[in-house]
């Protein structure tokens, strides 16, 4: 079983002293769905990122592990080759690599002396056609004249075909639109019941929850973990907002103190 780790993180923003995340816990296992939610500026986008190594923040006090590994000071490469796949919320265009060259040339260094060239052909045409995406996409630039939503679909494409053993998908459904959203949120689900994988999810709206199941809803402020609880937690957060939670004055909860609400079958 792959577990990612978090034990009382507090990350700043490089070169300034403004703390984003302070005395944050969470424990995520492979075969489970959590999902971050809270309101803007509390540090969701940013633990995505710095679960990743993303060199805007610094790490002050605390780790995160994958499985027994330490990430703290690891690259980001080095994470992506542990298995762990970010779905970025604003992927960037990158001029001149096309998406087939770069998902091969990913799976080739993953797979090495196994990687077939006819199979990931075919695995990527068929994960393309699932997603609805125009077939010329594959030969442009990565994200290169892409729209919102086909940035995010091809996000999408590219963990199906790297296949990670850990997902974190940072507001995936934002610039949907009601058929994208669908296909996107289907196609998650999809891979999860599949692999398996641990999946930490950061999302505003209960919309995209309709589709993939989270196992764990934690609410995010004051750069902390202040609420956990299963989904009923969303409908109760659609229904009255954040404000309790806003000043609310709690430890912050560790690992072993999330219940286990709710598991798949």
């Amino acid at each position: 079983m792959n577990t990612l780790k978090i034990e009382n993180l507090k990350v700043r923003i490089k070169n300034t002293d403004r703390i984003i995340l302070d005395g944050f816990n969470l424990e995520v296992k492979s075969g489970e769905i959590h999902v971050i939610m809270g309101p803007n500026g509390v540090g969701k986008s940013t633990l995505s990122k710095v679960i990743m190594g993303h060199s805007d923040y610094e790490i002050l006090e605390g780790n995160i592990y994958y499985n027994d590994t330490l990430l703290n000071d690891l690259k980001t490469d080095e994470r992506a080759r542990l298995g762990i796949f970010l779905g970025m919320q604003s992927p960037v265009e990158i001029e001149g690599v096309t998406n087939a060259d770069m998902l091969r040339t990913a799976l080739h260094s993953k797979m090495g002396t196994e990687f077939k060239l006819y199979e990931f052909i075919k695995d990527m045409d068929k994960n393309v056609e699932k997603l609805s995406m125009n077939p010329d996409m594959i030969h442009r630039g990565v994200n290169q004249g892409f729209s919102g939503g086909e940035r995010k679909k091809n996000e999408i494409l590219q963990m199906n075909i790297l296949k990670p053993t850990f997902v974190l998908l940072d507001e995936i459904d934002s610039g949907l639109d009601v058929d994208s959203l669908k296909i996107v949120g289907d196609e998650v689900y999809n891979y999860f019941k599949e692999n398996k994988p641990g999946i930490l999810l950061v999302t505003h709206y209960e919309r995209l929850l309709d589709y993939i199941k989270p196992d764990f809803v934690h609410i995010v402020t004051n750069g902390k973990i202040v609420e956990t609880g299963d989904f009923s937690l969303v409908k109760k957060i659609e229904k009255e907002g954040y404000n309790k939670y806003i000043s609310k004055k709690v430890e912050s909860i560790g690992t072993c103190a999330v219940k286990r609400v709710v598991s798949h079958e």
